[in-house]
């Protein structure tokens, strides 16, 4: 019996229904026609071409910039049954020569991989000489210089429309305004492209933007009293730890995710939120990709986004179970200054990343016409300490050349370490007995590495840390603890920075040639900051028309809900200025209050309203602020 979609829905995803658009998008596909599609964040895109799939003939090719996303994609894929392969840079040729073997001749139905290995011209001759059923470009807005991500690897598609010229395609996006939708088009070579669009409103979401100056104190206030899953997402790893740890002393379970921790830190952490044994997870843009968790209920900006589009796919978090949901976003007026100095005023120049990668060849010692598919791991800190360069124009460097296809630029712990113990079994047995707490750890590395007695070793602190059943970071305290206490030697460095380089260094010619894009790309990135804050600043128009606008979906639909919506509907029902005044002061003729306090019993009146009237009624020294931090009549 011949199987439909929907009995493949069933069976490997366990779904009766299609989403929105997801059957009309999976039918055109099966037609043998060119596709393009434009689903909003959590609409279910991979699903299109991952269910086609497994019922054309041959393999489906995907192609992702995002190397995270195309690991987790494969791993569900296998655990569904779905054999898959992703091939990521850094691996050997032979090995590359392997995998695509493996791939053709193994029944493999989806091969993902990313722009950067069209370019090489063993991949191409093995494509050409199999079944290619589909071609599904993921994050396809990449493809266009208009657009928010743009990266001229893409640009190299046109190579398999040159092998392959009779399989369809399948552009998807998230964020496209209809100047990037039509770009994608043209570029990909397919004009009679049939596009499927769902609208980007989100009638269950609340877009919320306060000015505020105590973040902390409204984070809390936030997750007290929405105590469902939520996300806070922030610029900085020291940001992300700083208001996890805030959050856990006021009693709320939360973690910090960012790229610095180590894989078995994250999939922890990780794990630990999605089964909701942690309500809150606080993180930088590297928590965005792969995301499926459907009762995220809030999320929180305490900082300004780099861009609308990386703004709307992070709000687009919350609500994806179609209940209420709330994305807010705190700010205050140097927030807007610091957006400036962060992404406008550390946009590197051309000279700038001519001189990074020239100081990064140098410091692997790569000559000219050498690096090519060699992977570097380093401490970014240590590099940018070496050759007295300024760490965040540095980094922006070398994500604009990962962005340009010089090189892959990867964030990830990574320790190399040997250990070789410098006492007798008997020693070492009497030590245990004294500290008990190392026990399991010490055991655990005597079984996995015989021989450590008589020679160094090289330890897998992630191995020994599962065996163990305990975290990475205590296995790296004992053995220093162990040298401390001389029964061994440990060498250890730490690395949080990898780099594969993608072409041979030429050093003047390398950068001749990505300069033009550079400079594209550099005016984008200025034009996606005012927007961004032009979007801040318009308390006028609802928030929800503001982004329906801004990709081109034109509606002056009030969505009725968010921040703007609701000032509206108190001003026109809610408490008056001036009454919200005599409200408070007979209020506070009851005793001190917080400022929480009194919004709670003043539910009429916005937060930012309410502090507006406490500052004039300060100024008027109608009332003061104690030691305590609670107003009280004067």
């Amino acid at each position: 019996m011949t199987s439909g979609p929907y009995d493949i829905l069933k069976k490997y995803w366990g779904f009766d229904h299609f989403r929105p658009r997801q059957e009309d998008i999976i039918n055109n596909i099966l037609q043998h026609r060119d596709t393009m599609a434009l689903l909003p964040t959590g609409g279910g895109k991979s699903l299109c071409y991952q269910l086609p799939a497994l019922l054309l003939p041959g393999i489906t090719i995907v192609v992702s910039p995002l190397i995270a996303l195309m690991k987790d994609q494969v791993m569900q894929l296998q655990q569904r049954g779905i054999k898959a392969m992703h091939i990521a840079s850094g691996i050997h040729y032979n090995e590359l020569g392997t995998k695509l073997d493996n791939c053709i001749y193994g029944g493999y139905k989806l091969l993902y991989l990313s722009p950067e290995r069209l370019q090489q011209d063993m991949v191409i001759e093995r494509l050409a000489g199999i079944q290619v059923s589909l071609i599904a470009i993921d994050e396809a807005h990449c493809i266009s210089q208009w657009g928010h991500d743009f990266r001229p690897a893409y640009r190299n598609l046109s190579r398999l429309r040159e092998i392959l010229p009779d399989t369809p395609y399948l552009a998807l996006t998230a964020t496209a305004t209809q100047m990037v939708t039509q770009d994608i088009m043209n570029q990909l070579e397919m004009p009679g492209a049939t596009l499927f669009k769902t609208s980007f409103k989100r009638d269950n979401l609340a877009y919320i933007i306060h000015e505020e100056q105590d973040k902390h104190g409204r984070l809390a206030y936030i997750f007290k009293k929405h105590q469902g899953s939520g996300i806070v997402y922030v610029r900085s790893r020291k940001s992300a730890q700083l208001f996890a740890d805030f959050l856990k002393t006021k009693q709320i379970k939360a973690h910090y995710y960012h790229g610095g921790l180590s894989n078995a830190e994250r999939d922890e952490k990780f794990k630990e939120w999605s089964q909701g044994k942690v309500q809150v997870m606080v993180a930088t843009s590297a928590f965005v990709m792969g995301i499926d968790k459907a009762d995220v209920h809030t999320v929180v900006h305490v900082e300004i986004p780099e861009s609308i589009e990386s703004y709307f796919q992070e709000a687009g978090r919350a609500g994806r179970d179609g209940n209420d949901a709330h994305s807010i976003m705190l700010f205050s007026e140097s927030d807007k200054k610091k957006l400036n100095n962060q992404f406008v005023k550390v946009i590197p120049s051309i000279k700038d990343i001519a001189w990074v990668y020239k100081k990064l060849c140098a410091y692997f010692s790569i000559g000219y016409g050498e690096g090519h598919d060699e992977t570097y791991r380093f401490n970014f800190m240590e590099f940018c300490s070496t050759y007295k360069l300024n760490t965040i124009i540095t980094f922006n460097a070398l994500q604009s050349l990962d962005r340009n296809s010089v090189l892959q630029l990867s964030q990830e712990f990574y320790r190399r370490a040997t250990f070789k113990f410098e006492t007798s079994p008997v020693n070492l047995t009497y030590y245990l007995i004294k500290n008990p707490g190392m026990d399991e750890i010490v055991k655990t590395i005597l079984r996995t590495y015989g021989g450590i007695f008589d020679q160094a070793m090289t330890i897998d602190h992630a191995t020994v840390a599962k065996k163990a059943a305990r975290p990475v970071k205590k296995v790296h305290e004992v053995l220093i603890t162990l040298e401390k206490d001389e029964m061994g030697t440990y060498d250890h460095k730490s690395h949080d920075t990898a780099v594969t380089f993608l072409e041979p260094r030429e050093d003047r010619h390398t950068i001749n040639r990505i300069a033009p894009d550079i400079k594209v790309q550099n005016k984008r990135k200025i034009e996606q900051v005012n927007a961004m804050l032009r979007f801040i600043e318009n308390d006028n128009v609802c928030r929800n028309v503001q982004l329906l606008n801004y990709f081109d979906e034109k509606t002056a639909q009030a969505c009725g809900i968010c921040d703007v919506c609701q000032k509206k509907k108190r001003d026109g029902g809610g408490l008056a200025f001036a009454e919200a005044k005599n409200v408070l002061l007979l209020l506070l003729e009851q005793g001190p209050a917080t400022s929480r306090e009194l919004e709670t019993a003043m539910p009429a009146i916005a937060g930012k309203d309410l502090l507006r009237v406490l500052q004039i009624l300060l100024e008027d020294k109608k009332i003061r602020i104690t030691p305590a931090n609670r107003y009280e009549l004067l």
